[in-house]
């Protein structure tokens, strides 16, 4: 069985749970980071003391991205990894993309959920929620010539951006209209994995 190592509320751990599920692979996962901590056991399995990590028979695997990809090629066949380098390359690169976008996120995801209001750097949040926006933007673009990230249909691409774009749509910010984009989160909403995990109160 696949073992998740990670607390629920972490962008990074949502994606691989959300994934597992979206593939119905059986999983068991234990609350990790954050407050709850990290022992020595975890941190011999991930030194860089960050979630998630996996251990699935003979593998022990950290980066989100990185278990994504192996979860797709070990569990996904064709449908989820494809052999054309083309199609597999048109998700991927969101993959990638989704870690520039995410130091954008930070301070003003930070800001809102988890800083007290005396304690927040207003002027930081403003320029993050502004390259933000701006990064969406160009997401939309891409989506209003294909349907999902991945290209014609739902795929690995959609997963790291779609944990995002649940909290740009949901922090209290102001936001331009991003049509194609909120079609996008919109689809997302109707997975079942999406919304049991992804979608849960920001913290």
């Amino acid at each position: 069985m696949l073992t998740i190592w990670g607390r629920l509320n972490s962008h990074n751990v949502k994606k691989v749970v959300w994934f597992a599920e979206e593939l119905a692979i059986d999983y068991r996962r234990h609350d990790v980071g954050g407050a709850f901590g990290m022992d020595a056991d975890y941190l011999a399995k991930n030194p860089s003391a960050l979630v998630p990590t996996i251990e699935d028979g003979r593998v022990t695997l950290w980066e989100s991205n990185a278990i994504l990809r192996y979860l797709a090629a070990s569990y996904g066949g064709e449908r989820w990894w494809p052999a054309d380098p083309v199609l597999r390359a048109t998700g991927d690169r969101w993959m990638d993309w989704q870690a520039d976008y995410a130091e954008m996120q930070r301070p003003v995801f930070l800001g809102h959920v988890r800083t007290p209001e005396e304690r927040r750097d207003h002027v930081a949040m403003a320029k993050s929620a502004a390259a933000s926006i701006a990064r969406m933007a160009i997401l939309d673009g891409f989506l209003q010539q294909a349907p999902w990230l991945s290209g014609g249909d739902f795929g690995i691409g959609d997963i790291p951006m779609g944990v995002y774009a649940h909290t740009f749509f949901t922090l209290p910010i102001d936001r331009p209209a991003l049509p194609a984009a909120e079609r996008w989160y919109g689809a997302l909403q109707s997975r079942p994995g999406y919304a049991a995990n992804v979608m849960i109160p920001l913290s």
